[in-house]
């Protein structure tokens, strides 16, 4: 079933030359999870942080640290990655060749599974999988810049996998990333969202206003 909505500000949107007071500030501000986007310049057009900078953010936050791999081939890096620190560990349908095997890596080490769909990955790639994950993200924007517009036809998906994640009577949560905002984070969590990672509308005003901002998108999704 549906659970309480979650704020997981990513911290994409933050100020990267202070990144550790940063995730301490949205932390008092009321997060639920820190949202750290990983990306390579090879699977997504953009270069953001490696193991070492989740490391020394650890130290800053008690909270669980999710962080979203938009990187392949992506086994390699998944070990490194969960001994910095990562608690949730989430990858791409596309991002290797065996995703089973990437998904058992995940748990073997320790940390809770994730698996993200882009705009146009079929739901279909999540079917064979729903029994080992702890969440599935969904795009409602194409991966690799913050700042974009949601996608609307993602609300479907976003119903479809409400239903079938309910389906399997297990504890999933249902992440949706891109776009989100004080406008749509009532349409996004009617759809059927758990989780809601939001870099702009967290970080816009500077540290004054991250609990104003993470209010506002918790009041709004209600």
């Amino acid at each position: 079933m549906q659970q309480n909505t979650r704020i997981a500000p990513s911290i994409l949107s933050a100020d990267f030359a202070a990144l550790g007071a940063e995730v301490r500030a949205v932390s008092e501000a009321g997060a639920d999870y820190i949202h750290i986007d990983v990306m390579d310049g090879h699977f997504v057009p953009n270069l953001t942080i490696g193991p070492a900078v989740i490391a020394a953010l650890r130290p800053h936050s008690k909270l669980p640290f999710d962080v979203h791999l938009m990187i392949s081939p992506v086994d390699p890096y998944i070990p490194d990655f969960i001994s910095a620190g990562a608690d949730i560990v989430t990858v791409h349908a596309e991002a290797g060749a065996h995703l089973h095997r990437t998904i058992q890596l995940i748990k073997d080490q320790g940390a809770r599974a994730g698996l993200a769909l882009n705009p146009g990955t079929a739901i279909a790639a999540v079917e064979p999988l729903l029994e080992y994950l702890d969440l599935v993200l969904v795009m409602s924007v194409n991966p690799g810049f913050g700042g974009q517009s949601f996608i609307p036809g993602q609300l479907a998906k976003i119903r479809q996998l409400r239903a079938l994640i309910d389906a399997t009577e297990r504890k999933i949560d249902l992440q949706v990333d891109g776009g989100i905002n004080v406008l749509n984070a009532a349409d996004v969590v009617a759809a059927g969202a758990d989780v809601l990672v939001a870099g702009t509308a967290t970080f816009t005003g500077g540290v004054e206003c991250y609990a104003a901002n993470i209010t506002a998108l918790r009041g709004n999704a209600v």
